[in-house]
């Protein structure tokens, strides 16, 4: 199954791979801000190899390898949502808006940790992709687990456990095997809800899990106290990341770089 893109990333990118010179710097801007878009382009990258001698984890690292005539290929043949609520259930826009903090606060908190921030951007930005495949593929039971939990709720994971035997975390993984994506990042999305539960401990999988509750509680908007009292401490104590290292580096609250602006 496949991710779908927004039609206005998708038109964008064709916008710019027209151009007599497309720039890098904005194909990697708009490639890195849409999970669809940059999981057919690591996939479409991995597949054909391009003389790589190691599997593509990134964007930047995709790009440096097609040629133009492949991507706009890979743009061309993107799936396109027809609008806000192409995915049963799930606003994409607002979906694309969430993977694309929790990829910047990914990134972030790697470089802290000494972990690479480049790849921890892409699992950021594709931890939640199996969120879009049970919606399409669950369409007739997901409406039961949101009655119970948004979207971005914390506990989503619980629910979907409960409900179907699996979360989006473990569909994500899959999903990136698909795609033929490093072993580092599939058992990065694998474990990203129980990073300390895996009998080979996972540092990207760890930061992952705290980006993911640093994106999700700015979306449920919680308050302070509610801050701290869903703070993952134990895996903030195993990276030497404290709740104020964490806040800091809220995308709101960081100068954004360059190749951020949407």
């Amino acid at each position: 199954m496949v991710v779908p893109s927004l039609p206005r990333n998708v038109a964008l990118l064709m916008s710019e791979l027209v151009a007599a010179e497309p720039q890098l710097a904005r194909l990697n801007q708009l490639f890195s801000c849409d999970p669809g878009l940059a999981s057919q382009l690591m996939r479409a990258a991995n597949e054909e190899r391009y003389g790589a001698h190691r599997l593509v984890v990134s964007v930047p690292e995709a790009l440096a390898l097609m040629p133009l005539a492949a991507l706009r290929e890979v743009v061309s043949t993107a799936p396109v949502g027809t609008g806000a609520r192409a995915v049963p259930g799930l606003n994409l826009q607002q979906f694309g808006r969430y993977s694309l903090n929790t990829a910047r606060l990914a990134r972030s908190l790697a470089g802290i940790v000494h972990l690479n921030p480049v790849v921890a951007y892409s699992a950021g930005l594709l931890h939640a992709v199996g969120e879009l495949v049970i919606h399409r593929s669950e369409a007739d039971r997901i409406d039961r687990i949101n009655i119970l939990s948004g979207t971005f709720d914390l506990r989503r994971v619980e629910f979907q456990t409960r409900l179907f035997g699996f979360s989006y975390a473990q569909v994500s993984a899959g999903m990136a095997k698909r795609w033929r994506l490093p072993q580092v990042l599939v058992e990065a999305l694998c474990y990203q809800a129980n990073p300390l539960d895996n009998d080979s401990y996972e540092p990207l999988a760890a930061v992952l899990h705290l980006a993911v509750w640093r994106a999700r509680a700015r979306e449920a908007q919680l308050t302070e106290r509610e801050l701290a009292v869903t703070y993952p401490g134990e895996v903030g104590v195993t990276l030497g990341l404290d709740i104020g290292t964490v806040l800091q580096q809220d995308p709101l609250n960081c100068k954004p770089r360059p190749d951020d602006d949407d």
